[in-house]
């Protein structure tokens, strides 16, 4: 085989691995996962998975590494494509339910849960988890500012607060999701929608949820 053959496989495995290493993080636990165990699942050995990550840590940074470019492609990319403003931030709130309501992860949200594991823990899992949140919030915020500086919101939104009231809605609904049903996914689209609303300097801007 090839140089070039090899690395392609590498890769392939690679992404093989974390591909099935994410939605197991949502049901175990980031901490809950572990070569010896990822080795078995997809019937390689463990290796081969050594030559990817030395480390049970180095697994996990690159399992939040996938994390966050799934995030990227299923929720941030979709998001954007709507008109800068009050549709784009709102675009994103319902892109962010519908990939939470396609179970592409069974247990949840990856980032939320992983938040609520390493919480209390630190150390360079938790610093990292950290500045995921921090980048999610930061970018929550910019959308809420752009709806405000083009007008869609009223001056003196305060867009770090209607942040933060978005981020709430998000995590509540896919964490009581798997106890109350689909009807929390529902409650996060109206009760977001209802507020923008309020907030606008013109409603219609939205169209009426059905």
């Amino acid at each position: 085989m090839t140089e070039d053959g090899r690395l392609l496989r590498g890769e392939r495995t690679r992404t093989a691995v974390l591909d099935r290493a994410l939605p197991l993080a949502t049901t175990a636990g980031l901490d809950g996962l572990s070569l010896g165990q990822l080795a078995d699942t997809l019937g390689i050995s463990k290796s081969g998975l050594f030559a990817h990550w030395r480390s049970k840590e180095a697994l996990q940074l690159a399992v939040i590494d996938h994390a966050r470019q799934q995030w990227t492609d299923e929720v941030i990319r979709p998001g954007m494509a709507a008109p800068r403003g009050v549709r784009r931030l709102w675009a994103v709130h319902d892109r962010r339910l519908s990939f939470y309501e396609s179970v592409r992860l069974p247990g949840g949200c990856f980032f939320a849960n992983a938040n609520f594991e390493y919480n209390a823990r630190p150390g360079v899992i938790r610093d990292r988890l950290a500045a995921e949140l921090t980048d999610w919030m930061t970018f929550l915020t910019r959308l809420a500012t752009d709806a405000i500086d083009v007008g869609d919101l009223r001056p003196g939104t305060d867009a770090a607060g209607l942040a933060y009231e978005t981020e709430s809605l998000g995590v509540c609904a896919v964490m009581q999701a798997p106890v109350l049903g689909p009807v929390t996914f529902r409650h996060a689209r109206h009760a977001l929608h209802e507020h923008l609303r309020v907030l606008a300097t013109d409603p219609t801007i939205l169209t009426e949820l059905t």
